[in-house]
């Protein structure tokens, strides 16, 4: 199986039984063609057509964004992710979510984000910043911090509590990564 439809079909997994729309479904599998395939034509014509679907979604990212299996879209609107920012497996991104870069002072960069994150509805990450695994970003939060593993996190500044299974009931169908 090639590699861009394995990610595919992973992502599409996390949806379950939920009648996931059309719109979605093509971002995805754009988004996943973006990031694995190499042939230059197929490679162009699938570009043309990511930016397309990008547009109609309001979502800005960057087709060879590393973003690992069983991504999660909640409701696709207004979502930013920069380009060299890097998201592990499982998790779940809302409307109005931006994953930025600093460009200056101590945390000059981008996020990196852990597996089995939930990212809550307008919430902004930015600056060279470590999500770690089973994390809660509550909505409307600003993080501009690292975040220990098990944690949940809220507010602005961030107000970090620790939780054992954190994200529980709220990454669900999460993919098995082998």
């Amino acid at each position: 199986m090639q590699k861009w439809k394995e990610y595919y079909l992973k992502d599409l997994s996390r949806y379950g039984s939920k009648k996931i729309d059309k719109e979605k479904k093509r971002f995805l599998k754009y988004f996943r063609k973006c990031q694995f395939l190499s042939n230059k034509l197929s490679s162009l014509v699938n570009r043309f057509l990511f930016k397309k679907i990008k547009q109609r979604l309001n979502i800005e990212i960057f087709g060879k964004t590393l973003i690992g299996k069983g991504l999660y879209i909640g409701h696709p609107f207004g979502i930013t992710i920069n380009d060299g920012a890097k998201i592990g497996n499982n998790c779940n991104i809302h409307r109005g979510v931006l994953i930025g870069q600093e460009n200056r002072g101590a945390r000059k960069g981008v996020p990196t984000i852990g597996n089995e994150v939930w990212i809550g509805v307008n919430s902004a990450l930015v600056g060279k910043i470590t999500i770690g695994d089973d994390v809660l970003i509550a909505p409307n939060s600003f993080i501009n911090c690292d975040i220990p593993s098990h944690s949940i996190v809220f507010g602005n500044p961030c107000i970090i509590k620790h939780k054992d299974n954190a994200t529980e009931n709220y990454i669900n169908n999460k993919v098995i990564i082998e």
